[in-house]
């Protein structure tokens, strides 16, 4: 298997992984409490970004300078995607609040919705890495 085929399927497990978690996660009822566990799984998702990076380019992330890594990918395009992100963990978190009465059906579709959610973002991000992984090898 050729290196950025290694580096895709790391990728994939890694997505999996992260989004199997954010959708267990979330499934558990937690009236009232909806908005704090949103930012333990938007920290989880930080560390999904991180191990895709590093997966990529064997550097941390979290080392690169902000600056720095806003120039790669575009100031717009962070911010738009940061926008979409918290909008998306917000509308998760109430959704989860209307569905904790609900039962296990309601819980399920909100495990369902977190588990998408996570999975497209963490697949958005791999595609920006790849691109990105691929552009300098080509360099090199």
């Amino acid at each position: 298997m050729s290196n950025i085929g290694k580096k895709r399927l790391e990728t994939v497990l890694a997505i999996a992984t992260y989004s199997i978690g954010s959708g267990t996660a979330t499934a558990a009822p937690t009236p009232g409490g909806e908005i704090s566990k949103q930012i333990v799984l938007t920290a989880s998702d930080g560390l999904m970004y991180t191990s895709i990076w590093k997966i990529y380019f064997e550097e941390d992330l979290l080392n690169k300078e902000m600056l720095e890594i806003l120039a790669e990918i575009g100031l717009i395009t962070a911010s738009a995607a940061g926008t979409t992100y918290v909008v998306s963990k917000v509308s998760t978190a109430i959704i989860k609040e209307m569905t904790n009465w609900t039962g296990p059906l309601g819980w399920g579709v909100t495990a369902a919705i977190a588990l998408s959610l996570s999975g497209l973002f963490g697949v958005a991000w791999a595609l920006y890495c790849d691109h990105l992984y691929c552009q300098r090898e080509k360099l090199a």
